[in-house]
């Protein structure tokens, strides 16, 4: 793997030389300066100097002052200052500029996303997330946790229950978050944490705002869906906790060039024989697109993809980074491993791989604050930097199986 290229900028002292040689000039012609005469006894010195005819007067004409010119009396008025245009400030979570500032002057919200069944699909909200975390559940599944900051949406869905992992989520990003009940193990949990008060789940009355999509006809719990713009009305009425978090900055660069040289083209995710998935990038875009399964695998059936969809904009789910962290999946006793309620280590440090541009980097992922997003860092410890834009999190187990070649990744995911 090659070095990082680190580039110096260089000054140059230019020095010019002066000629200190003289030129040959003659005394002739110059003439001699006149001292003054030395005072005559008996003489003050004012007779001295003024001895001899008296000076005859100069008399000057008389001057006749003209009219000053007129003058336009608009230049006298003070210009008026230059509007200065100052550009958006830039969104923490995508590195863009915001498309609303306002936006930016709230808390987060996270949102879960339900994966399964597959029938729910395609999903509301997952492009105009800023960031975006899939993680294994249970039975072989994933789901994702989305975060909401920069963007809003009337739908986003169909939301699912809450897991032990998502207090990872809402630490980092401060946010209030949102799911539709847990295991009492999980929710029972939750409301003794410091962030009970940004627990938003259902209720019957308009606050929160959950509502279900009229389009679909099935069971009203995967029909379920959360309106980030209603429930800012809701925290002004019910004068809830809104203020901005502060966010690590810097860790976007449009122009950084990685020092590893693998291609990362096409990245496929084994989570289980139900639910497998790939992302495959558009050079014409520089990002990835989402491919997901439509079928298991079971009893020897092949592979089958299409291409994961925004219900709310029709566009193809898609990525500027998309991040692949190891972390450790435990259980907390015998009877939470039955059914695997899993307690997924978010802490760090761990091992990890970005893809952005088309490349594959063997990274470092950490997280030294327990209230900020996770740093990435190079084989070398330098900072890696994202592309400004969504960026995905595939979160798989410790013993997980990564191979590489040709610029195609495979990832199989394995516990713990």
């Amino acid at each position: 793997m090659q070095h990082t290229i680190r580039l110096f900028l260089l000054s140059l002292l230019l020095l010019s030389g002066c000629d200190t040689r003289t030129s040959e000039v003659s005394a002739g012609g110059i003439p001699t300066a006149t001292p003054f005469q030395p005072v005559q006894t008996g003489q003050t010195a004012s007779a001295s100097l003024y001895a001899g005819a008296a000076p005859t007067p100069l008399f000057m004409p008389t001057f006749t002052p003209t009219s000053p010119p007129s003058v336009d009396v608009a230049l006298l008025e003070p210009s008026q200052p230059t509007a200065v245009i100052l550009p958006p400030p830039i969104n923490p979570l995508t590195g863009l500029p915001a498309s609303d500032p306002d936006l930016l002057n709230r808390r987060p919200m996270a949102i879960k996303v339900a994966n399964y069944p597959r029938y729910i699909r395609p999903q509301s909200g997952l492009t105009l997330a800023d960031q975006v975390f899939e993680y294994y559940i249970e039975d072989g599944l994933t789901r994702f946790i989305a975060v909401f900051y920069g963007n809003d949406s009337e739908w986003v869905g169909p939301v699912r229950s809450g897991r032990f992992f998502d207090e990872n989520i809402q630490r980092m990003y401060q946010a209030y978050l949102v799911f539709k009940f847990a295991d009492p193990r999980v929710l029972d949990y939750f409301k003794t944490t410091d962030f009970a008060d940004f627990l938003v789940v259902p209720s019957l009355s308009a606050c929160p705002p959950f509502a279900l999509l009229p389009s679909r006809k099935i069971e009203v719990y995967n029909n379920s869906y959360f309106n980030t713009i209603a429930w800012q009305d809701c925290i002004a009425e019910d004068n809830l906790l809104n203020d901005a978090p502060s966010f690590r900055s810097g860790i976007f660069n449009v122009n950084y060039v990685s020092s590893a040289n693998l291609p990362g083209n096409l990245m496929y995710a084994y989570y289980s024989e139900d639910d497998y998935h790939y992302w495959s990038y558009l050079p014409e875009t520089g990002e990835y697109v989402r491919y997901q399964e439509t079928k298991d695998m079971r009893n020897g059936k092949p592979e089958s993809y299409t291409p994961l969809v925004d219900r709310v904009n029709a566009t193809a789910v898609h990525a500027a980074n998309v991040v692949y962290l190891f972390a450790y999946h435990t259980f907390a006793d015998t009877y939470q491993a039955e059914d695997e309620v899993y307690h997924i280590d978010m802490t760090g440090p761990g091992e990890a791989y970005v893809f952005r541009d088309g490349v594959g980097i063997v990274a470092r992922w950490g997280r030294p604050f327990a209230n900020q997003p996770i740093t990435l860092t190079d084989a070398n410890g330098a900072a890696i930097y994202l592309k400004p834009g969504i960026t995905f999190y595939e979160v798989i187990g410790t013993n997980s199986f990564v191979d590489q070649g040709d610029g195609v990744w495979t990832f199989r995911h394995a516990t713990p």
